[in-house]
């Protein structure tokens, strides 16, 4: 399957495009793949909408399907990944409004979930009182980029890591109601994925993806920073950023640990763009979370944090 890709690129942005922030699930013999797709507006002013995309070999991709309406106010977007809990799929994201054409969320940003029996049809966003039950909306903050994971060491346990100084962390036995349990240094868009006997946590710095790894997913060491193949690649001069990490060891014809992210062709603060256009989802790929390969070139360009 992997032979196959022709390209580390699998959602092109464009001059009025941006393919942003993607998560994905494998089920039942298809790729589901989630992210932000940010459009110009008639005004040419954008906006932010969660997409999905399904593939059954990682080559052909069905046409992007938006998931939430077009709302500046909202602007629902930064899928952290989906789970299985209650018997249905839970996806997180977030809101990220941006009045009078600001560039970035305002302090309104938010933590969202969103619920599903078939990972087609998504029910209403539902806040994420991640800083506690009793912490009202106006004074939860800003935060960004939320991440499901199951505790390894007590199933019944789930921890929501998501971006408001550095990266913070919350629990829940029921995802509805969340204890605040801590803070560390990290970039956003942070995903977290169990290896061995220790957890390996993918973040987003100012570019690349950087590596940390912990015991307790509390105490966390830093292992070093990806910039994959961003040095032979135009479409992600600017930045490369939002790693997402799905353990597909056990899916035929792939047997690796995929990652997707995207890449932007100029920086953030370049007038031609680069933030809401002309940044695109690639995919790579690894045996161990250490080394890195991707379509192009892939037997020589491969990159050790």
């Amino acid at each position: 399957m992997l032979a196959a890709l022709a390209s580390p690129v699998l959602f092109r942005g464009d001059a009025r495009t941006a393919y942003r922030d993607p998560a994905a699930i494998y089920h039942e013999g298809t790729f589901h793949l989630f992210f932000t797709l940010v459009r110009a507006g008639d005004d040419g002013v954008p906006f932010l909408h969660l997409a999905s995309s399904r593939s059954r070999d990682l080559v052909s991709w069905s046409e992007p399907r938006l998931l939430t309406p077009a709302d500046r106010r909202l602007n629902y977007s930064s899928p952290g990944n989906v789970v299985r809990f209650g018997g249905e799929w839970v996806m997180c994201l977030q809101t990220y409004p941006r009045p009078k054409g600001e560039k970035y969320g305002d302090a309104t940003s938010r933590l969202w979930i969103m619920r599903s029996p078939d990972l087609e049809a998504w029910g209403a966003p539902e806040l994420l009182r991640v800083k506690g039950p009793d912490v009202p909306f106006e004074s939860m903050g800003r935060m960004i980029d939320p991440f499901l994971h199951q505790d390894a060491a007590d199933s019944g346990k789930w921890w929501c890591f998501y971006k408001q100084k550095g990266v913070s962390w919350s629990w829940s036995r029921d995802l509805r109601e969340w204890v605040f349990a801590g803070s560390a240094e990290a970039g956003e868009n942070v995903c977290v994925v169990r290896d061995g006997d220790e957890y390996t946590m993918f973040h987003s710095p100012r570019n690349g993806i950087g590596i940390k790894r912990s015991a307790d997913l509390h105490q966390w060491r830093d292992c070093g920073l990806l910039t994959l193949g961003q040095s032979h690649w135009p479409w992600a001069a600017g930045r490369i950023t939002a790693g997402f990490v799905l353990d597909a060891r056990t899916i035929p014809g792939v047997a690796k640990w995929l990652m997707f992210f995207h890449g932007s062709a100029f920086p953030e603060e370049d007038p031609r763009g680069g933030f809401d256009n002309h940044a695109s989802i690639g995919i790579a790929w690894s045996d161990d979370l250490a080394h890195w390969s991707w379509p192009e070139d892939h037997a020589e360009h491969r990159e050790r944090p």
